[in-house]
């Protein structure tokens, strides 16, 4: 379904663009191209694929799951402006 002047004229205020005419046609012309390329993509029968996370099939190279700092808690907790039990205590902010 092509797209019409006015209605590339409505998506343009809604994004606050200022488009002149000229760009208004322009760019319906690319979105009608955007448009007829996803119909032609649904149009493709995708029943007997199944869906990948990703189209290659690569293997992600972990680093090993090792402590690398030091735990310095209490060190933070020492200069924090309040904190108890472990934890930092924060104004409430909502009412």
């Amino acid at each position: 379904m092509p797209l019409t002047n006015e209605q590339v004229r409505r998506l343009a205020r809604l994004s606050r663009l200022a488009m002149t005419d000229a760009a208004i046609d322009t760019t319906r012309t690319r979105l009608d191209g955007i448009l007829a390329l996803i119909a032609r993509m649904q149009a493709v029968d995708t029943s007997g694929i199944a869906p990948m996370s990703h189209p290659q099939e690569l293997a992600t190279r972990l680093r090993t799951d090792e402590v690398t700092e030091s735990d310095q808690r209490t060190a933070f907790q020492a200069i924090a402006p309040q904190a108890e039990a472990g934890l930092y205590l924060v104004p409430k902010v909502i009412e």
